[in-house]
């Protein structure tokens, strides 16, 4: 016997007449505040163990600092967003409550584990922090198969090869003698495919309704050829990245990636959006996979650049400017506040893309003085956004009234 899925009042009936804690209600909130603080802890304790405030412990072993800045910060902001969007990409209701609130502790157990990763033992670490990743990945693709939301089965796809890759990273890392940097760049790639993809979604359509309601006839162009071509060439470029980043072939396929990219980017009307904060960040999000792809060129056909420059770029540049952009417009749709930018949010979007171009300067300059400027950029950006949506996030703000 097959069950009847629910009508679209029934499922607003139910989103209504959740009495559980308005923290547990969506996946932003205790994802987006944990990404957010741990953002802010993991890198104010780099900053403290470089500048002798703390004993040198295990903050600047480049090892966990990666690990931390990808599977921690990075898995933490791409599960809030997934388990936000996936209801309105199915139809379904959230994940809340209680399995939200599981999937929540299993994150923050990973941190736990990687901070006594040394008193407990790599494996007993891995297994601790691989959990996240794989439970969360059978909740996207539980959700993406019951609402036959094919088209983003890719989106689930990319989950499941973010926590193989951290698996991966957990069996290399108990190995001393092992390098641990193909699945940090397997990780890497796969955020940077997923921004390409989503980000490439969402930042023309957001921008097109914007531009439609002022009635200036020009609009983003629609998806095309060139977009498939850009989110193929992404992906090959990555690829080739992943497994030989100083290959001359890497160099040229990045090129191209670098090109499609940043054309594909000059068709989503930037220049007239530039005087709203919450849209212009995210096409400067996305500027920055083109800059990555760059940088992966300069390093791999001239040497000019250490591949630390194109990692930043991706990371810290694209995947930190980005969702710091659908961080605060998804804490403020979500909680029926108006999208629109105070004082506090440019300079967030903008802390955290400076920190991106200075730590890029110190990987090519080697200057002591880049790296700790970085840092506090980063710190300064995310602590600002904790401080200013810590109340949004943890708290029912204003329900958002639906419509039938």
């Amino acid at each position: 016997m097959t069950s009847k899925a629910p009508s679209p009042s029934a499922q607003i009936l139910a989103r209504r007449d959740y009495a559980g804690p308005a923290f547990l209600a969506q996946g932003f909130r205790p994802f987006f505040l944990g990404a957010g603080v741990w953002a802010v802890l993991a890198l104010a304790a780099w900053l403290a163990e470089w500048l002798g405030l703390l004993p040198p412990v295990m903050f600047l072993d480049v090892h966990w600092h990666a690990h931390e800045m990808i599977f921690g910060f990075g898995a933490a902001a791409m599960a809030g967003f997934l388990l936000t969007a996936i209801p309105n990409w199915t139809g379904r209701l959230p994940v809340r409550g209680a399995p939200l609130a599981l999937l929540a502790l299993l994150w923050l157990a990973g941190r736990l584990a990687m901070l006594g990763r040394g008193a407990i033992g790599p494996g007993l670490a891995g297994l601790a922090d691989s959990a996240f990743l794989i439970v969360l990945a059978l909740a996207v693709w539980r959700e993406i198969i019951a609402g036959k939301n094919w088209r983003n089965l890719k989106t689930a796809a990319a989950v499941s090869i973010l926590a193989a890759a951290n698996i991966a990273w957990h069996a290399v890392a108990a190995h001393p003698g092992l390098d641990t940097l193909l699945p940090e760049r397997l990780a890497i790639i796969t955020l940077v495919s997923l921004l390409a993809l989503i980000g490439g979604r969402i930042t023309p359509s957001f921008t097109r309704n914007v531009l439609a309601r002022r009635g200036t006839g020009r609009l983003p162009a629609p998806f095309s050829g060139l977009d498939r071509a850009a989110l193929v060439m992404t992906m090959l470029a990555g690829a080739s990245w992943t497994v030989a980043p100083g290959a001359r072939i890497t160099g040229a396929l990045a090129v191209i990636a670098c090109v499609l990219n940043l054309v594909r980017l000059g068709r989503w009307r930037t220049l007239d959006v530039l005087d709203e904060p919450m849209l212009w960040v995210l096409h400067l999000g996305y500027a920055w996979i083109g800059a990555g792809f760059a940088l992966i060129a300069a390093h791999g056909l001239a040497g000019l650049v250490p591949q630390s420059a194109a990692i930043h770029a991706f990371t810290a540049g694209g995947f930190g400017t980005m969702m710091l952009g659908v961080m605060t417009r998804a804490a403020r749709g979500h909680s029926g506040l108006k999208l629109q930018a105070g004082a506090i949010e440019p300079l967030i979007y903008a802390a955290v893309s400076l920190s991106a171009l200075l730590r890029i300067a110190a990987a090519a300059s080697n200057r002591v003085v880049f790296y700790q400027a970085s840092g506090l950029l980063w710190v300064l950006a995310f602590g600002l956004f904790v401080i200013a949506y810590w109340k949004i996030l943890t708290t029912n703000m204003r329900l958002r009234q639906h419509r039938p």
